[in-house]
């Protein structure tokens, strides 16, 4: 029995394809949907100058897509020009290439629109008399009554491709991406006026406001007065590089990335090292899996960033990704590490409470200059202020009984350069870290010291943020009272965020080289086969992954064999944590892997050495841990990401109890 061979296909000539073919292939990178069509359109209209846009559609933006503005408007001996491939005013040469300011550039736009669709153009330039209309279909021009400025109709999109129509969603989809669209023009241009009406109806309208404020009004406009009351403003320079905007609080954070907006010299992009750079900066911050909400705007010189990545430019390449990673993380978590209780000593009063706040004033702490209370000494550098509390470690805490055996597992992650052995307990120990209690007692090992590391500015008396203790509930939780009403401060998740922070100061101050993880020698290197980008890497990241206690090296173009491990991983899977460390590597900067898998230690290590639940303070240790939150960085969250206070005001306590009503 013989198998049946296939013939062999008729050979058929190489030849060019006519324009027609040419522009629906490029419309089909360009043009995916309605709401393509409406990116583009309002692109040219914003490069035109344009105060004022209006969108309206009909059936999800299927059968009319029609974008009017008030811009410069186009010649009429320009107007069959500008429905040619390739035929635009945005640039002219390589140079004008290599620094594009404006939003398009690549003269395939209208082309692409036009081969796909019933295309009308219809224009004015300012001086002249009347405006004119050019006919798609047979290229007739024609007067025509407008104002100044330019109109583009579409009509019946992908009338001439059937098949692409058929994978239309429906109209109230395609409609709420055609939106979208124009949303994400509408926050980057607070400047321009926008308008969308659909089948005859405004469904959408975003105004201009003059004036200095005119970004954070366009903010609540489009993405609603939440987002600007539960967000931050971000502002950094690093050289070339500017990032303006909002970031939201953690508390804010949503499960899905749908208020996530970054701009590039105004143009919205999806970018990976934008996305991981502000991802990274919420990492200490936030809950699970939840994901942050910010609004970014960078400008960078055109020169350092590319924008003729795609078709549909949404993608861009830097120069120097790196550094616009970097300038992203820093950007928001200087805006984020500010503790927020400050805000409230600048929250009016609420006048229409049945409460009077004045006779909530905290009470004048004692008069000596000194004096210890509850195993704590404590200082006054003035009436009714506190100095930064010294908490002695054997009263303070009383954790788990393995304490000790968790703290001494975590101590010897650590190793500084150098060295080629752990460091013992004393040497490890920074000025306050967590030690055994000097008498021995095994219930009390591992207490954890907390001590203040610069004592706060001092605050006039009933003007401390986060108030004064009244109580402590269950053990749990710390009760206090301010100017706004009740505040519920979880004691254990914010001596937890107090204890990280000093470490990771403490840690940053080791020196310029900074400290490795303990790593411990494998008796049998573990080998694995690696592919060509994980052995590029192993051999480009090699500090880096010895600073992570790994050692990692090629034992031909396709082995790599893995030597050492973190002495607390010493007991998993070696090649397997290898993989996974070399795949971050790969994608992401090798300083922020190094960064974070210290912080996990770090944070490891703040959770032993925190107060536990069901500790008993006083009202001064209370206050003591109310007044260091106050100058920490990030307290608000726990190294979780769970808040570690929140705010009752008098309005909140009213509505309980039905008072005023």
């Amino acid at each position: 029995m013989t198998s049946q061979q296939t013939p062999a296909p008729a050979r058929r000539p190489i030849r060019e394809l006519p324009d027609e073919l040419i522009s629906q292939i490029a419309a089909g990178e360009v043009v995916e949907r309605p709401a393509s069509v409406v990116r583009e359109l309002v692109d040219n209209a914003i490069d035109a100058g344009a105060q004022s846009i209006t969108l309206r559609l009909m059936g999800g933006g299927t059968r009319l897509i029609s974008v009017e503005d008030d811009g410069g408007g186009i010649a009429p001996d320009e107007l069959a020009t500008a429905l040619k491939r390739h035929a635009t005013s945005k640039i002219g040469n390589l140079d004008d290439l290599e620094s594009v300011m404006t939003m398009g550039f690549r003269g395939e736009a209208l082309a692409a629109i036009h081969s796909v669709s019933e295309l009308t153009l219809l224009s004015r330039m300012d001086g002249q008399a009347t405006a004119f209309a050019l006919d798609g279909r047979t290229g007739e021009i024609r007067p025509a009554a407008r104002a100044v400025g330019t109109t583009v109709e579409v009509k019946e999109l992908f009338f001439s491709t059937p098949a692409r129509r058929k994978f239309l969603k429906s109209d109230s989809t395609e409609l709420a991406h055609c939106i979208e669209a124009v949303r994400r023009h509408a926050l980057a241009r607070p400047d321009v006026g926008f308008a969308i009406w659909h089948e005859g109806k405004l469904v959408e309208q975003w105004r201009v406001h003059p004036g200095a404020s005119g970004l954070e009004q366009r903010l609540a406009d489009v993405l609603g007065e939440d987002f600007v009351a539960q967000s931050i403003p971000v502002a950094y320079n690093a050289g070339p590089l500017k990032v303006i905007g909002r970031a939201g609080l953690p508390d804010a954070a949503r499960s899905r990335p749908d208020h996530q907006f970054a701009y590039v010299n105004g143009r919205f992009v999806r970018d990976k090292v934008v996305m991981h750079g502000a991802r990274s900066a919420y990492e200490d911050v936030l809950h699970g899996h939840k994901q942050p909400a910010y609004a970014l705007f960078m400008q960078i010189d055109p020169t350092l960033v590319d924008v003729n990545v795609h078709p549909t430019k949404i993608e861009v390449r830097f120069r120097d990704s790196r550094a616009v990673h970097q300038a992203v993380r820093h950007a928001l978590e200087n805006a984020l590490a500010a503790p927020r209780a400050h805000l409230l000593t600048d929250a009016p009063n609420d006048a229409d409470s049945a409460f009077d706040l004045k006779a909530s004033a905290p009470k004048a702490l004692p008069e000596s200059a000194s004096w210890q209370q509850g195993g704590m000494a404590f200082e006054r550098s003035g009436p009714s202020t506190f100095s930064a509390p010294s908490y002695k470690p054997a009263d303070f805490v009383r954790p788990r009984v393995d304490g000790e055996q968790a703290m001494a597992d975590l101590k010897a992650l650590w190793n500084p350069p150098g060295r080629g052995e752990a460091l013992t307990a004393q040497e490890a120990r920074p000025v306050d870290w967590p030690v055994p209690f000097a008498n021995g007692d095994p219930s009390l090992a591992g207490a954890s010291a907390y001590k203040g590391v610069d004592t706060p500015p001092p605050l006039p008396e009933g003007d401390w943020p986060l108030g004064r203790a009244i109580a402590q509930l269950h053990g749990v939780y710390i009760l206090a009272e301010n100017k706004q009403g009740l505040v519920v401060v979880d004691m254990h998740a914010a001596h937890e965020r107090i204890v990280y922070e000093r470490l990771k100061n403490q840690l940053n101050a080791a020196g310029s080289e900074g400290p490795r993880i303990a790593s411990q020698p494998l008796l049998i290197p573990a080998t694995f086969a690696a592919n060509p980008t994980e052995v590029a890497t192993a051999e480009a990241c090699a500090e880096a992954l010895a600073q992570l206690g790994l050692e990692i090296f090629p034992l031909s173009a396709k082995t790599l064999a893995v030597r050492a491990v973190p002495t607390s991983l010493a007991q998993g899977d070696a090649v397997e944590l290898a993989r996974s460390v070399l795949a971050e590597l790969a994608q992401h900067d090798a300083s922020t892997v190094v960064q974070r898998a210290q912080n996990e230690i770090l944070a490891t290590m703040a959770c032993h050495g925190a107060v536990r639940a069901n500790r008993r303070l006083t009202l001064d240790e209370m206050n003591g841990l109310l007044r260091q939150m106050e100058e920490t960085e990030r307290s608000d969250q726990c190294n979780h990401g769970r808040p570690t206070w929140r705010q009752m005001g008098m309005r909140d306590l009213d509505a309980l109890f039905l008072r005023g009503r």
